[in-house]
């Protein structure tokens, strides 16, 4: 029997219901992020967003919450045209450009795109001015909808070739005793899969210069895409496809064997790149990420060479149903713990459930997973026994229960790749403990000013006096000031101590609420000189 016939005999109406309904919920997940979440969030820039210098900077930094490498760094001038930032420096985590030219008075943008540690880019921009501020050049951060939604589609048909392809070979392989049953579906999973992948790269190398679809064919826009850490998932999943494919022409030993390594395919595949296997610990996230890839296979792989063996060989079908039930409770306990692990690290706190995208498209995920895995134990309590017993009717009742799953599995993997869109919270915690720190640069004297933790709350500010032209300077006396007048807030004054480390800082400062301060710094030169120079300050909600 045919894939469409296996299909159209799972689909009555309570199915499709069913199946409908995980849509609208999918739909509506994917659709919640409205705007491409960084993986990598910009702490510091020099000079800071906002700011104003009194001289062209020699200079430009940018500093993140994880290592990138750049793709593309653009100065945007007044007048609307564009440089190309091309020399450049990494040094940690920070991002040091060289300023080709002397720049003229009003706001510039430095546009910055990036690759993050997990593999996906990520753009921004920082606007200063020079003298005085003047109208913003426009910078176009335009959401391509058409390349999103072709990264998710090709993110979705990668998982089918991977977790039904390869993993319905090990399924044939290994618990089947006839190798023809779901032959063909799984065939037909893996070519999705071998199609998926190199577009996938191809999307990536779009994503990564910002460039529309219609570039697709462009060589740089694949160059782009192999200097990502994607380029090793996909290389991984060619072979694990591949070894897939083997597995069914293959002896029956050597099926075994191709189909084994297949799966371990699988798992690498997805421990190569992405959100869970970037995250810190690496010795566990990366493992986490290998088991739980490769039990997924094992699972969503079975289901459909399982549903066809017990549709047409129900006889034939009894040592298969019987293996995969004998094995799927260890696998599931895996998933499990594996799972709930790479969740732990990755939301970190309860409150970023509700609070982030990456968040609330795991909720609808452990939704899916409930209802799967309370019909998944309906089909191994309930169902299997009579089943391998030859009881026609029950056979036909797992049968449809078996193309329920696959469509509850089929809505897991659009959630999954939805978190391609996203940024998980313990990214943002980490660019949430980062100071909030500004550079003022005025002819008579500048100052780096760093406020830690970043956020509304208690702080710590502490500050880095130094001439106009970079020299030492000898301050009396500093006195932060920060002033919020949007918000009715007094002025808060706070005169600084010098600890001897050469830095100027003010403890026990509270600031009240979050958003765009003024922070100005008198210092007290000598008894008759008095400089004061400010510049606003981003202060984040706690």
């Amino acid at each position: 029997m045919s894939a469409a016939s296996i299909l159209r005999t799972v689909c009555t109406t309570g199915q499709l219901a069913i199946g409908l309904l995980a849509a609208i919920v999918l739909l509506a997940a994917i659709a919640a992020p409205n705007r491409a979440f960084a993986h990598a969030a910009l702490v510091t820039a020099d000079p800071a967003d906002g700011v104003v210098v009194g001289q062209s900077p020699a200079r430009f930094s940018l500093t993140f919450s994880e290592p990138v490498s750049p793709l593309t760094l653009t100065l945007v001038q007044p007048d609307g045209t564009s440089v190309s930032l091309i020399s450049f420096r990494l040094s940690d985590q920070t991002v040091e450009i060289d300023n080709p030219q002397t720049l003229g008075s009003g706001t510039h943008v430095l546009s910055w795109r990036v690759i993050s540690a997990d593999g996906h880019p990520v753009g921004g921009s920082v606007l200063f001015s020079i003298g005085a501020p003047s109208a913003a050049p426009a910078v176009s951060e335009a959401v391509d909808r058409g390349l999103r939604s072709a990264i998710w589609i090709g993110k979705v048909f990668l998982y089918v070739g991977l977790f039904l392809g390869v993993g319905g070979a090990f399924a044939i392989a290994w618990l089947a005793k006839s190798g023809r049953s779901g032959r063909r579906f799984v065939i037909a999973a893996i070519l999705c899969g071998l199609v998926a992948a190199p577009l996938s790269l191809g999307f990536q190398g779009l994503d990564a210069l910002g460039a529309p679809l219609a570039r697709l064919a462009q060589p740089g826009v694949w160059q782009a895409g192999l200097a990502t850490s994607l380029s090793w998932t996909v290389l991984i999943a060619l072979v694990a496809l591949g070894l897939g494919l083997l597995s069914l022409v293959g002896s029956r030993g050597g099926a075994k064997l191709f189909a084994l390594a297949g799966l371990a395919g699988v798992g690498a595949a997805l421990a190569a790149s992405g959100h869970a296997s970037a995250a810190e610990p690496q010795w566990l996230t990366r493992p986490m990420v290998f088991l739980h890839g490769a039990g997924i296979a094992f699972w969503a792989g079975a289901l459909a060479p399982l549903g066809l063996a017990i549709r047409r060989k129900p006889a034939e079908a009894a040592a298969f149903l019987r293996r995969f039930s004998q094995a799927i409770l260890p696998v599931v306990a895996v998933l499990a713990t594996t799972g709930i692990v790479l969740a732990i690290i990755q939301v970190q706190a309860p409150a970023a459930l509700l609070g982030t995208a990456y968040g609330r498209l795991l909720l609808v995920k452990l939704a899916l997973l409930f209802f799967l895995f309370t019909l998944a134990a309906t089909n191994r309590w309930k169902l299997t026994g009579p089943a391998e017993a030859g009881e026609t009717e029950v056979q036909r009742r797992l049968v449809r229960s078996i193309g329920i799953e696959m469509l509850i599995v089929l809505a897991i993997f659009g959630v999954a790749a939805g978190w391609r869109f996203t940024s998980p919270p313990r990214a943002l915690a980490i660019a949430a403990t980062q100071p909030a720190s500004i550079h003022i640069h005025t002819p008579k004297a500048m100052a780096d000013l760093s406020i830690a933790p970043g956020h509304a709350g208690p702080v710590a500010a502490s500050m880095v006096i130094m001439t106009g032209d970079f020299g030492p300077l000898d301050a009396a006396q500093v006195t932060l000031v920060l002033s919020k007048p949007d918000s009715g807030i007094e002025p808060i004054k706070r005169a600084a101590t010098k600890p001897g480390d050469g830095t100027w800082r003010v403890d026990s400062l509270v600031i009240p609420v979050p958003g765009r301060w003024t922070a100005r710094l008198d210092i007290l030169v000598s008894d008759f000189e008095m400089v004061k120079i400010e510049a606003p300050i981003d202060i984040r909600a706690e």
